[in-house]
């Protein structure tokens, strides 16, 4: 029987064998397949359309991800962090698309939560399910935004957390770790052996476990970043979404938030969804193109300058491919090189400064306008995942990559006047 307050969960549903399980009956994964044994949220849809609609949205104040409570798997009488998390702008981009040749491009900044980076959206379920269960201890392993996140969001209610990340993580990410007061485990190895190090700390000591692809819940938090888009575009959704992809866990829940507004009947159709990989961290690009099965394919050697998208094993491969090939889609791969340029480019046309795996998402719009996988009429959009002060060195690539330099003067008006001339700004306008 179905606690009270989760009537709305039917099961948790193993994504290889397709055995589906009470929640109560496992934890994280399907046992008959391990650690790659990943689990999907079923609900009820019915149930969730007898408790919310979009008419309620419409008088809804709560201007955050729990204004989607009905479609999310909490208990009734769960208490949620404090932290602002969710409703970040959808800001329409008519001068980047004029620029394209295209119509309708939307970015959306989830550069705005409160650390940073959409991870918020995850930890956040983290902790209330980490809570619900009586944790004393939650951990994560991460290239540095989910552990930024889950650093966060656990301060504000006081959770005790541990966290393992790579040695090579942006200076900028550690600080974070280390200012909102968690245990910071630096692995001297990839994010993939960070990852391996968490699991077997949570099994030894019962920690709760926030890991991407392994916890079943932070797709559910995800996906909370699709049901914001099609709102804000009024409930028609677009009709090709833009995300960077390491893990492969945003894509996936990019992909559930819009197959649940398509059960509902919210929306008319699912986006196609585009995933954009580094070109030194392209496992599911490859695995795409060349119709590999990602359950056998072997890890690669990751290596770019986008951290937050460096997985050598890409551990929710699962969901990821799924998201692509039933939504019609495609992976776009990008250099490095690609993306510091897309950092300039995109805060330039838009005002939106992304870190470089964010930025990569317009990278791969790019691409894949040059390509021919875009019509000029489409309405796109551009999810930026995460911050550019979380990596300023790569900030600071991308302008010297294009020739930008700041101006050294000495302390006379004269000097100034000097650069000034220069840089023929003498009879520019006062506006900007």
């Amino acid at each position: 029987m179905r606690k009270p307050g989760v009537e709305h969960i039917l099961s948790l549903k193993c994504l290889i064998c397709g055995k589906e399980y009470h929640p109560d009956e496992v934890e994280y994964v399907c046992p008959d397949h391990g650690d790659e044994g990943i689990l999907d949220v079923q609900y009820d849809y019915e149930c969730i359309a007898r408790r919310i609609s979009q008419g309620d949205l419409l008088h809804n104040t709560d201007y955050s991800m729990w204004r989607y409570r009905p479609l999310l798997p909490l208990r009734a009488d769960a208490s949620v962090p404090p932290l602002l998390v969710g409703w970040t702008p959808l800001l329409r981009a008519n001068r980047l698309a004029a620029e394209l040749g295209l119509k309708h491009v939307w970015i959306k900044d989830d550069g705005r939560q409160p650390t940073g980076s959409l991870k918020d959206r995850a930890s956040a379920i983290a902790v209330v399910k980490a809570q619900e269960k009586g944790a004393q201890v939650i951990t994560t392993a991460s290239t540095g935004n989910a552990a930024a996140a889950l650093a966060g969001l656990c301060a504000s209610v006081r959770q005790r957390n541990v966290i393992f990340v790579p040695q090579s993580a942006p200076p900028a990410k550690i600080a974070q770790l280390l200012v909102f007061g968690s245990q910071v485990l630096l692995v001297q190895g990839s994010y993939d052996d960070a990852f391996e190090l968490c699991l077997l700390a949570a099994r030894e000591y019962g920690w709760y476990n926030r890991n991407t692809a392994y916890n079943p819940y932070m797709t559910e938090g995800k996906k909370t970043v699709a049901l914001e888009i099609c709102e804000q575009m009024g409930w028609q959704a677009p009709d090709a979404v833009f995300v960077s992809v390491g893990d492969g866990c945003i894509i996936g829940g990019l992909h559930k938030g819009f197959r649940d507004l398509y059960h509902l009947g919210w929306i008319d159709h699912i986006p196609r969804l585009i995933g954009v990989q580094a070109a030194g961290s392209a496992y599911l690009y490859e695995a795409w193109v060349n119709q590999e099965d990602v359950l056998t394919k072997p890890p690669i050697a990751a290596h770019t300058v986008a951290d937050s998208i460096s997985a050598g094993l890409p551990r929710d491969r699962l969901k990821a491919m799924a998201a692509v090939r039933d939504t019609k889609g495609a992976f776009v791969r990008v250099s490095d090189d690609e993306i510091l340029a897309a950092i300039p480019a995109l805060a330039r046309g838009s005002g939106v400064f992304a870190e470089p795996a964010g930025a990569a998402a317009y990278a791969g719009l790019l691409k894949a306008l040059s390509d021919g996988q875009v019509h000029a009429d489409e309405r796109i959009v551009v999810l930026v995942t995460g911050n550019g002060l979380k990596d300023v060195p790569n900030a600071m690539r991308s302008v010297e990559q294009i020739g930008t330099r700041a101006h050294v003067v000495e302390k006379t008006f004269a000097d100034v006047q000097r650069v000034v001339q220069q840089l023929n700004l003498s009879g520019a306008s006062s506006s900007v």
